[in-house]
């Protein structure tokens, strides 16, 4: 099986993660890199349920904010890696007192894909079909995660939207 990048993108329980799990559990060795914190005992809740709906053979790395640094010793390890998801970790980064280059951030991500052999499946939110923010925080976290899933997809050879646990197909290239 050749290494492809898959995005999965859609709102608020639309079945983003139960189809990423899906696609990852045709590998044979799967890593999954968990970027949520829990701030509040209902975060911590919803990680909870995340993580047992996960196979138990799945090898988790947890890390809200240096992707790159964390799964870069351990990529080799792995022929999948399911990285759950771009939104919490754009959301990391716009809140973290250390100013961080977010551009930046996700093009040393995707170097870090074209380096490695293992099939990546990204789950990430889509926030542009809403009203606009409020507020600036709000406006910019939505600016950051729309650049950033345009440049996952770019680079992606499948962009799958979910609607109502469907997967609609955005783009497909097989091969």
């Amino acid at each position: 099986m050749s290494k492809r990048l898959t995005l999965i993108m859609g709102g608020v329980r639309a079945g983003k993660s139960a189809y990423a799990q899906k696609l990852a559990a045709n590998g044979e060795r799967v890593l999954f890199v968990a970027t949520a914190e829990a701030g509040d005992a209902e975060m911590e809740a919803r990680i909870r349920a995340h993580q047992a709906s996960r196979p138990a053979e799945w090898d988790t790395l947890e890390e809200p904010l240096d992707i790159v640094t964390a799964l870069a010793p351990v990529l080799h390890d792995y022929d999948t890696v399911l990285l759950d998801c771009l939104t919490l970790w754009v959301s990391n980064l716009l809140l973290d007192e250390r100013r961080h280059d977010i551009p930046s951030e996700v093009q040393g991500l995707m170097e870090l894909y074209r380096q490695g052999g293992a099939s990546w499946v990204v789950v990430s939110n889509e926030v542009g079909l809403g009203v606009v923010p409020a507020n600036e925080l709000g406006r910019a976290f939505a600016d950051e995660l729309g650049r950033v899933n345009q440049v996952v997809a770019e680079e992606a050879d499948a962009v799958y939207f979910m609607a109502a646990g469907l997967p609609l197909v955005l783009k497909e290239q097989i091969g």
